[in-house]
């Protein structure tokens, strides 16, 4: 079992940047497909990115593509989200998530057996 907990979110202006941290818990952390989703206000918690458990394979949303980047450390039991060129509609509260049953990156949630409490990035125009 393992327990994440998010940190780094806030609020930002368009086109800035923010960087989410996710801390794990526990010795096994570099055996987890880890992944991001998000969720706004009213919608369906959604797909940001993935990686591997070693970080060498990586997937992202088409909507991120390009200005996000997913990254893990597994010496300090941490995966980041660097968001770079932040738009309004990124403005959710997002999450970290535990994959313990796949070798390769899935984009699918309920893949996902472990997840964060959450924290909020908002995005002013």
């Amino acid at each position: 079992q393992v327990q994440l907990v998010e940190s780094g979110g806030g609020l930002v202006q368009a086109g800035g940047s923010l960087r989410l941290s996710c801390a794990a818990s526990g010795r096994t952390f570099s055996s987890y497909v880890m992944g991001w989703f998000r969720q706004a206000p009213g919608k369906e918690r959604e797909f940001v990115a993935t990686l591997s458990r070693s970080g060498g394979s990586t997937r992202y949303a088409d909507s991120v593509k390009g200005r996000f980047t997913i990254s893990r450390n597994n010496a300090k039991n941490t995966v980041y989200l660097q968001m770079n060129s932040l738009k309004p509609e990124d403005t959710a509260v997002y999450y970290c998530a535990a994959d313990s049953g796949n070798y390769y990156p899935s984009i699918d949630i309920d893949e996902y057996d472990y997840w964060g409490q959450g924290t909020q990035v908002t995005v002013s125009s």
